[in-house]
């Protein structure tokens, strides 16, 4: 089993990475960040395991990024969602999905747009409104579908078609 931490590294990229370096972390931050605020919708749309889901969500409210909120008593079911600390991230997950556009780009182009709530301008990977030119911050953007969600959705279906038939 990998390490978890980095003894002997005096660095605030090892540190950082000992929170949120786990593999399905910052996709989980990014699913809360979009709005799946529930287990069950996070399971769905990740597709992790329950096991894993549920350490993943104990970390992140441990580690103060996500604040669990019953929204059930019997049986006791919780709402999750992203604290200050949580939402400082935004700028990372800018970031990679950048590096993801511009490195493993979709035939279609992004499966993702960040766009700036007041003006609708796309955020760039800096989270500077394209359009009016501010500096926005994880409240200021939403998440829309990208000219690249459909055809690979359409790939992904078609690769799911074929394994099951295998």
């Amino acid at each position: 089993m990998l390490r978890a931490d980095y003894p002997g590294q005096i660095c605030s990229i090892a540190k950082a990475l000992e929170v949120v370096g786990e593999r399905w972390t910052l996709l989980i931050v990014r699913d809360v960040m979009n709005g799946h605020r529930r287990f069950g919708e996070l399971q769905r749309s990740l597709g992790v395991a329950r096991n894993v889901l549920s350490a993943r969500l104990q970390r992140l409210v441990e580690e103060d990024i996500l604040e669990r909120r019953a929204y059930q008593s019997s049986p006791e079911r919780y709402e999750y969602f992203l604290t200050e600390k949580g939402l400082d991230l935004w700028p990372a997950l800018v970031a990679l999905q950048a590096w993801g556009d511009r490195h493993s780009p979709e035939p279609d182009g992004p499966p993702m747009l960040i766009v700036h709530k007041e003006c609708g301008g796309e955020v760039s990977d800096r989270g500077i409104c394209e359009t009016c030119g501010k500096v926005l911050h994880a409240r200021d953007a939403r998440a829309l579908p990208g000219p690249g969600l459909e055809g690979a959705l359409a790939e992904l279906e078609g690769a799911l078609a074929t394994s099951a038939n295998d």
